[in-house]
């Protein structure tokens, strides 16, 4: 499945055709069997409590499986995003293979026209145009052959990247980037063609193509200031879809209507928490969706993303606002009270009067910085030997 629809049924659909013993078998392989929910995790329809429940009721998986290990780390990319602010996801912790000043802050037009001659690359780039999505691997390839090959700087990489994505995370992106250069963690990641026909489909191999070399002399370039090109000349095949920083005219979205909530109470649903709504709404609550503008002039999205929130906010609500911080923070304070779920990307405005529900948590929360994957695995797990431990055993969602 590549069609992401912006509903629930979709997420249904996805959840029961989750197998878990596949999962740990073929999720290094581009056709394997993923779960395919990260675009739904990432905008709330669901919350990996919930999904956990799932695979605890149906599948009676442990807490160690490497699912749920996948699951930990979206959690721990959020907990140095907590603990450090959006800083610490562009902040690298120690030196890459380079110099920083060997490093462009401009994606090749072969790239971002998938025309690079490099099957690989070319695949990676026209997948992620179609779909908004691209499998785990085929990120890691694109990173690398950009970051080590055509030394592209890995922020202006992670800005691109995460622009195009449906699934966009900024803490999984970034941090994700940072290791691929070599500026977190040990080494940088390096690939090259046999590793793309271990795990890709044919169409995807590579062979006689700049990345069709021993590792040793990858290696040797991504330590070097040289850079390897297929092709001398750009042959524009693939349009990039347009990227916006305000709501496309084709969402329907209005100004925030100080009149609309003015002494009421709220209930906001913001793009990082698309569920269904709360079963025991009061009926006069209003139910009001919006984006604001800051985090996506910053970090904008292609009009693929846009639709895809804006659609399941409109199943949820008439009412679909964007505009400016202070644009909603002067309408949502006109009412008697707002309420919502938490979020790190949604602001604390002080003008507000708030009721905000915690961000749901698959792990327990640490109070203090741990700056490895393994660290905090083992923090996060201490005295837990079961995954019910972790969550609730109400009714299963996909019944």
């Amino acid at each position: 499945m590549t069609d992401f629809a912006p509903d629930f049924d979709a997420v249904i659909e996805r959840l029961v055709a989750i197998q878990p013993m596949a999962y740990v078998h073929t999720r290094a392989h581009l056709d394997g069997a993923l779960t395919r929910l990260s675009p739904y995790l990432t905008h709330g329809f669901l919350s990996l409590p919930d999904l956990a429940r799932e695979l605890f009721h149906r599948h009676r998986i442990g807490v160690q499986h490497k699912l749920i290990n996948e699951l930990g780390w979206r959690e721990f990319f959020q907990h140095i995003q907590e603990h450090g602010g959006e800083e610490a996801l562009f902040t690298p912790t120690h030196a890459g293979p380079i110099e920083e000043d060997g490093y462009s802050d401009v994606i090749p037009e072969d790239v971002r026209f998938a025309c690079t001659q490099v099957p690989a690359i070319d695949q990676a780039v026209r997948t992620l145009y179609l779909t908004g999505h691209l499998h785990h691997q085929a990120r890691l390839w694109l990173a690398s052959y950009l970051v080590h090959l055509r030394k592209v700087h890995w922020r202006v990489g992670a800005h691109w990247l995460y622009s195009h994505l449906l699934d966009g995370d900024l803490a999984s992106n970034a941090l994700n980037w940072q290791w691929v250069a070599g500026v977190r963690g040990d080494k940088p990641y390096l690939f090259n063609a046999d590793q793309v026909a271990r795990y890709a489909p044919a169409e995807w191999h590579s062979t006689g193509t700049t990345i069709d070399n021993q590792e040793h002399f990858i290696e040797l370039v991504a330590h070097s200031r040289a850079t390897l090109a297929q092709v001398q000349r750009s042959e524009f095949g693939w349009e990039e879809p347009a990227v916006h920083t305000t709501a496309p005219a084709s969402t329907g979205c209005t100004a925030p209507d100080p009149d609309l909530v003015r002494g009421k109470s709220v209930w906001w649903v913001h793009p990082w928490h698309l569920a269904e709504l709360p079963e025991q709404l009061p009926p006069e609550m209003v139910v009001v969706a919006a984006l604001w503008a800051e985090p996506l002039a910053a970090h904008p999205w292609d009009e693929r993303r846009w639709a895809f929130v804006t659609q399941r906010m409109r199943a949820l609500t008439p009412h679909v606002w964007f505009g400016s911080e202070a644009e909603l923070v002067g309408a949502f304070a006109q009412a008697r009270e707002v309420h919502t779920v938490s979020h790190l990307r949604v602001p604390d405005w002080t003008e507000v009067r708030w009721w905000k529900q915690p961000l749901p948590r698959l792990f327990r929360r640490l109070d203090a910085p741990v700056a490895t994957f393994p660290q905090w695995w083992l923090q996060v797990n201490r005295q837990v030997r079961y995954l019910h431990q972790l969550v609730s055993l109400g009714k299963p969602r996909a019944a």
